[in-house]
């Protein structure tokens, strides 16, 4: 019952009720359709085109992927980046692996600073790496001009301008991306496994293989797969510290299109680089859920 003197409200109008309710409706389409159409012209489109261009020139048919598989020049590219592929993810593996479980195993202050070395790590322009590493490896560089004085060799090493080279600048570059998801994926492990097995009889280096090292199988599987798939798009470093020698399918794909024109081979190649990422990342999503990859589960 109302006390005498009280004002009480009245009901919004039906009519208020359904304008703010509309209000709300048109927000939310807002949000959802401006990314779809940045989304749509600056990304689907694009895509769309550049498989359009791999069937139709220079003639219409797939006249451009048969000459992938046919041609000797392309064969040798595309098994030149497999090759650099493949040894950078391994080396970026075994070097990320240690790099995440000294991270892990680590008192907590110097696990803020080994953690704050590693994202530092992201700042750094891949251009500035290429010309660093090239400062260290040419012929009169500081590794060779140490390795001269200390009379290890008689004659500088050829460490850039070939594959020794653009691997290691790729493993340089590649070495945090590996780390993060392997120490995302270490942080779930129960830390009392390996001391309960150890408990029961097994040497450290058992306890790690047989129970430490399944465990974070995921976490591998994860990391080689983006290590993979980041370095089949490398461009600067095999171009700086390839020095024109070693030609992997990113550069490959881009002399095609801007100096040769030859857009249809480009553009076969760039749709069989995406459709290979796309079905990576199919193996990666059933190995491993993205959630716990980068450590939100």
């Amino acid at each position: 019952m109302a006390v005498a003197g009280e004002t009480v409200a009245a009901p919004a109008p039906p009519r208020t009720r359904l304008l703010g309710a509309e209000r709300v409706n048109l927000v939310y389409w807002a949000l959802v359709l401006v990314p779809l159409v940045v989304l749509v012209v600056f990304y689907i489109y694009p895509l769309s085109r550049v498989l359009l261009i791999s069937v139709t020139e220079p003639r219409l048919g797939f006249g451009n992927y048969v000459r992938i598989v046919e041609s000797t020049g392309v064969r040798r590219v595309i098994w030149t980046t497999t090759w650099i592929c493949l040894v950078t993810s391994t080396l970026s593996l075994v070097l990320g692996y240690l790099l995440a479980y000294a991270i892990l195993h680590m008192r907590s202050g110097w696990q803020t600073w080994m953690m704050v070395g590693v994202l530092l790590s992201f700042w750094v322009s891949i251009l500035i790496r290429a010309f660093a590493w090239i400062t260290l490896l040419q012929t009169r560089g500081l590794v060779n001009n140490f390795l001269l004085d200390a009379g290890l060799i008689s004659q500088p090493l050829a460490l850039i301008r070939n594959e020794l080279g653009v691997i290691i600048g790729m493993v340089h570059y590649m070495v945090p991306y590996a780390a993060l998801p392997l120490l995302a994926s270490m942080r779930s492990i129960d830390a009392r496994l390996v001391p309960a097995a150890r408990g029961l009889g097994a040497r450290p280096l058992q306890g790690f293989l047989y129970v430490y090292l399944p465990l974070s199988l995921p976490g591998i599987i994860a990391a080689s797969i983006l290590v993979l798939i980041f370095s089949l798009g490398f461009f600067v470093t095999p171009a700086l510290l390839g020095g024109g020698r070693v030609i992997m399918l990113a550069e490959y794909i881009a002399l095609q299109v801007n100096e040769t024109l030859a857009w249809g081979l480009g553009t076969a190649l760039a749709s069989s680089m995406l459709i290979t990422v796309f079905l990576m990342l199919v193996v990666l999503a059933r190995a491993v859920s993205f959630r716990r990859l980068f450590g939100a589960a």
